[in-house]
């Protein structure tokens, strides 16, 4: 273990600026009351689809001696566009708290796709880069365009990804105003991953701030590899690939199957794409949780009021503030983990902005007995969890990691499309 994933992307400037996309703060209404527990709707996924793409937790590319768990993987293929010349990339981690494809150019490194730097549109002898802020760090890289197919789904045309450049010496080098949002998570170790598909409930992963403001996230970079900040418009920012697709566009759906309190060696479940679009992908009964226009809602737990709170498979635990709950000594990152001397049994409710509540009973184990129970042969865990990082500008949230995921089909609606009747951006469980 290194340190707690967090994969979402930082909010402020670019998950606000989305809201000019389209109606945010919630859309429509699923109407008032409240539930427990997950949905009862059955999806049986195991009959395959299209739509329907296979998702394992599993030991993943990392370096063996420094492994870390609760990472979901799935299997990209992106092509150039115009050709025939494509490359298939496994073990990209699925994150719903993010927006957007992101390969690390090593994963692409001799295949046959050649993925061209993006031409800055205000200046065609420059190339397009990015600084994406992540709350654990940045990815810095490249913008260019792919044909992005997953499963059965191909995109309609080509999508505006980020090549991260995970050489030592990555050139052009990431600038000043890039790097002071923390570490670098440009390898492969960092992510535990070959790459990141960002599908979260919004479509590009800034918006019209960097449209038309010229900020820390998309640079201009000269032949010299001098690069200075710049504005980029919509249709050339990095994009959610799943809204590119022609059907099956308005959402996503993960489902994972249950696994056992000491954790389970891997695990596994799907990832579909649509709601309500097809015979496999109805809301059913599932609880709708409308959310703010950053894509979040409230949780209720120990007397406290989390009014940023979301859902994100990106995350490795369940990240919350209880001062009640011990932290982990050596044998894991003492200040990232919980470790109670037994298992916690405790339960939060979720709300969402239409006043819709549901109640979620979770447990938290320590996490150092169970990696060393298990002698370091188990990545998947149901009841990993640990304190919600300060992140200044984001507030009091409740980070429901993959945890939550484990025994739940969990829906997500993108930003101004329609699912199951509803106007996303939304969550269901």
């Amino acid at each position: 273990m290194r340190q707690a994933y967090r994969w979402t992307v930082l909010p402020g400037m670019c998950l606000l600026a989305l809201c000019a996309l389209a109606a945010c703060g919630g859309g429509g209404s699923s109407g008032g009351g409240s539930s427990t527990g997950s949905t009862t709707t059955a999806h049986n996924f195991a009959a395959g689809g299209p739509n329907v793409v296979p998702i394992s937790v599993n030991a993943g590319p990392a370096d063996p001696s420094d492994q870390t768990f609760n990472i979901p993987l799935v299997t990209v293929t992106v092509c150039e566009p115009g050709t025939t010349s494509c490359a298939t990339i496994n073990d990209v981690l699925v994150d719903t708290g993010s927006y957007g494809l992101r390969l690390m150019a090593s994963a692409l490194a001799g295949q046959s796709v050649t993925l061209a730097p993006m031409a800055d549109p205000n200046d065609s002898a420059n190339a397009i880069s990015e600084c994406l802020p992540f709350a654990d760090g940045y990815s810095w890289g490249e913008v260019a365009s792919a044909i992005v197919t997953i499963g059965g789904e191909t995109s309609s045309g080509a999508v505006p990804v980020q090549v991260i450049n995970d050489s030592s010496s990555p050139s052009p080098a990431a600038p000043s105003t890039c790097t002071s949002d923390g570490i670098s998570l440009n390898s492969v170790g960092a992510f535990d991953a070959n790459g990141v598909l960002g599908i979260g409930p919004f479509v590009q992963d800034c918006g019209s701030g960097c449209a038309t403001s010229a900020t820390n996230v998309y640079y201009t970079c000269t032949s010299a590899n001098s690069c200075s900040e710049t504005t980029l418009p919509l249709e050339d920012q990095v994009a959610n690939p799943v809204a590119r697709f022609p059907t099956d566009n308005n959402g996503v759906i993960v489902q994972l199957a249950s696994i056992s309190a000491a954790g389970a060696a891997t695990g596994t479940g799907y990832l579909v794409f649509g709601i309500g679009t097809e015979s496999n992908n109805g809301l059913g009964n599932a609880t709708v949780l409308t959310t703010d226009n950053e894509g979040n809602f409230t949780t209720m737990f120990d007397g406290q009021t989390l009014g940023s709170s979301f859902i994100d498979s990106g995350s490795n635990g369940l990240y919350f503030p209880d001062s009640s709950l011990a932290l982990c000594g050596q044998t894991v990152p003492a200040n990232e983990f919980y470790c109670p001397s037994s298992t916690a049994s405790l339960s939060a409710t979720n709300q969402g902005e239409d006043g819709t509540s549901s109640s979620v009973p979770f447990q938290i184990a320590n996490l150092s007995n169970l990696l060393n129970d298990n002698n370091g042969s188990h990545y998947a865990f149901d009841d990993a969890g640990g304190p919600a990082e300060t992140i200044a500008q984001f507030g009091a949230y409740f980070d429901w990691g993959l945890p939550f995921f484990y025994g739940r089909t969990t829906f997500f609606a993108i930003d101004g499309a329609s699912a199951g009747g509803i106007s996303g951006p939304f969550y269901a469980y």
